[in-house]
């Protein structure tokens, strides 16, 4: 007799998701931010505020100068290119784990041959980024300096486009030597951002084995976001389907399979524990620009449903460009903020007909809002006009 096939329908697995991610409710004051970053997987900090916020949101009472605190000041947090080669959030307990994972994901090189980096050369530049920033805070511009002075003029040729210019040639290997643990963002000079080597904060770091780091982060993925698939994976970590299907089925021990809404998908091994689907009625949260649910949850179409899909996603489908109005778990309008002073002035614009109570939960999330951002914040109900984050 072939073995029992779990089912899970997706109000359960919304529900799970926003309690797992301590979206609803969020967890209890004093929490670490760090916890919170490792339960998410990391937060995108692309827009650095809105990685403060996206944790700040999750722990009662906290504000964004509780996450920088745990992110200058005692290093529990780390700012470095995370998944989809992007800038994250990650908990520094965590970066052996990040990093011996993401530099096993095959990797590709958009450029062609005479502008693309050999792996010798790749080489030599993370070895020549990781003395470099061995005891400093180097801007780009200084960074740029040291590179070719440790390696030679050719890292220096400006044969590398990049956002209407053209880069030094090193540049190619900056997502790299994030990903072998020699590169990390250190605290801005002025508005210049700066870099770093993570070891100047995390005495006697190294990566941890590889396939143990693979699987770990499948299992935790699985466990914020699931179930999943592999490709949902992949999507989200920056890898080929090829290669996540056979992680997948490599760490598949680890993982159990369940019909989700009529799709073959995986949660943990066992982890088939079901919330009652109402657990999230009458929930109303305010997330910013690139939040990990937004980003990480599928099928996008129940998260995104209808005139949602349309407002809140890219062109392509990329959701995180704008900040979401969540009602009961599901995307239900866009929200926008303005600063002057003191005074914040934030306007969401519903795709639904609020009842009273939502209304009510509304404010009380806007006024959150103020506290996380140590703020006045007030709300106005209208259309927005902005457009997405690029």
């Amino acid at each position: 007799m072939e073995p029992k096939t779990h089912e899970m329908t997706w109000s359960a697995a919304n529900v799970r998701r926003l309690q797992r991610q301590a979206l609803y409710p969020a967890a209890r004051s004093g929490t670490d931010p760090a916890v919170i970053a490792s339960a998410i997987c990391g937060a995108h900090a692309q827009v650095l505020s809105a990685a403060e916020m996206s944790l700040a949101l999750r722990i009662q009472g906290s504000t964004r100068t509780t996450i920088r605190r745990a992110l200058w000041d005692e290093h529990k947090l780390i700012k470095t290119y995370g998944p989809r080669g992007t800038v994250h959030l990650l908990p520094s307990a965590d970066l052996p784990i990040w990093t011996a994972a993401l530099s096993a994901i095959p990797a590709h090189s958009p450029f062609p041959d005479d502008v693309r980096l050999t792996p010798e050369q790749a080489q030599q530049i993370v070895d020549a980024i990781d003395r470099a920033l061995e005891d400093a805070e180097l801007t780009i511009d200084e960074l740029d300096r040291a590179v070719v002075d440790l390696v030679g003029s050719w890292a220096g040729d400006r044969v590398m486009p990049a956002f209407q210019d053209l880069w030094p040639r090193w540049r190619q290997a900056v997502g790299a030597a994030a990903h072998r643990g020699v590169l990390c963002f250190g605290p801005n000079k002025g508005r210049r951002v700066t870099y770093t080597n993570p070891r100047r904060w995390l005495p006697g770091f190294t990566p941890a084995a590889e396939d143990d780091a693979i699987g770990t982060l499948i299992t935790r993925y699985v466990h914020a976001y699931g179930p999943a698939t592999p490709q949902q994976f992949g999507q989200w970590i920056g890898a080929p389907p090829s290669w996540t299907g056979e992680q997948f089925e490599r760490h598949s021990r680890k993982l159990t399979k369940i019909n989700f809404d009529g799709v073959h998908s995986w949660v943990g091994h066992c982890d088939t524990e079901m919330p009652a689907a109402e657990a999230a009625e009458g929930s109303v949260l305010l997330l910013p620009y690139f939040d990990a649910y937004a980003v990480g949850s599928h099928p996008r179409d129940r998260l995104f449903p209808g005139k949602a899909a349309t407002r809140a996603l890219a062109p392509s489908g990329q959701a995180g460009n704008y900040p979401v109005l969540l009602a009961d778990g599901v995307v239900a309008g866009v929200w926008h903020q303005r600063r002057s002073g003191r005074q914040i002035e934030v306007t969401v614009e519903p795709l639904i007909r609020l009842a009273a109570g939502q209304r009510r939960a509304l404010e009380t999330q806007v006024e959150r809002i103020g506290q996380i951002l140590e703020g006045n914040a007030r709300l106005t109900v209208g259309t927005i006009s902005v457009g997405g984050h690029a």
